[in-house]
């Protein structure tokens, strides 16, 4: 999608502090961090949140998933422990309307999340 920000990200137009990457996958340091680690892990195609997940893109999801223990561990934080959040909608907090997952750590991370 054109006006889409981390689609612009994925091609390159929008510069980010890639962490790691892949043919599905690219994780990149969030620009307004809430922890001394956080990571949004995005698929490479257009997926407007978990409500477009179909057949035709698990394969992306599949790996993401597969992907985040060696991002946690480039993080530093696979031994220590992380937070792994995917918002969906207005009413759930998502920002960018492109699937995105939040991996968090660095530090002990509040029992609640709400």
């Amino acid at each position: 999608m054109e006006d889409c920000l981390f689609c612009k990200i994925v091609v390159g137009s929008v510069p980010s502090e890639k962490v790691f990457e892949n043919d599905y996958v690219l994780a990149f340091k969030d620009i307004n961090p809430v922890a001394p680690v956080h990571v949004l892990i995005i698929p490479k195609i257009h997926i407007q949140d978990t409500n477009e997940i179909s057949d035709k893109n698990v394969l992306y999801i599949s790996e993401i998933y597969k992907s985040v223990e060696e991002i946690a561990s480039i993080c530093g934080v696979k031994e220590k422990g992380y937070r792994l959040v995917c918002n969906c909608g207005n009413d759930g907090g998502q920002m960018v309307h492109h699937l995105h997952f939040h991996l968090l750590g660095g530090k002990k991370l509040r029992d609640k999340v709400v």
